[in-house]
């Protein structure tokens, strides 16, 4: 169980928020700029932030522009597992501890308002950043998190593409009654 006061806190400056369609372009730049994400189209951005807004998070600078974002969705025959699609933060805004904390707030919630209890993603071997992101988030949640491969390499159809490792964290207690 995690207490609210466990939480991390967000950067001093940022905010958090649901992403809205005009965050799109954004969205996609922060994507394409940190050079590990699979870069998907920009239109795939701008429906992820009409589509799944209420699954994903983006944090704002003081200026109200998007310096990191979560996707994610909850999975259409396991309603109460979140799966994280992507998460990413301006090369200036790395190493202070933001993903962890936008993962921390969409997780309470997607707890609290959809009563999520897992969550889970897939990351590659060479993402060390990744792995040590969901490792600790599952210990600071003193949730288990196991991991086996999703999708061998051989099933992606560009050449070099590393497994998908997937990643299951759960079950997570529930967001207190007062979550954002």
């Amino acid at each position: 169980m995690t207490a609210a006061h466990d939480l991390l806190e967000i950067p001093e400056g940022l905010t958090l928020d649901s992403p809205r369609p005009g965050d799109g372009a954004a969205i996609w730049r922060i994507a394409r700029d940190s050079r590990v994400l699979d870069l998907n189209s920009s239109y795939s951005y701008l429906l992820w932030c009409r589509d799944y807004a209420h699954t994903s998070l983006v944090a704002r600078d003081a200026d109200g522009v998007p310096v990191g974002f979560i996707t994610g969705y909850t999975r259409p025959r396991v309603p109460r597992t979140l799966l994280i699609w992507q998460v990413a933060v301006d090369h200036g805004r790395r190493g202070h501890g933001l993903a962890a904390a936008m993962l921390d707030a969409l997780t309470r919630r997607a707890t609290g308002e959809l009563g999520v209890r897992a969550v889970e993603t897939t990351v590659t071997p060479d993402n060390a950043a990744s792995d040590r992101l969901f490792a600790s988030f599952a210990e600071r949640h003193r949730a288990p998190l196991t991991r086996e491969v999703l999708f061998e390499a051989a099933a992606f159809p560009e050449r070099g593409h590393q497994p998908e490792v997937l990643y299951r964290i759960g079950p997570l207690a529930p967001a207190p009654a007062s979550a954002p």
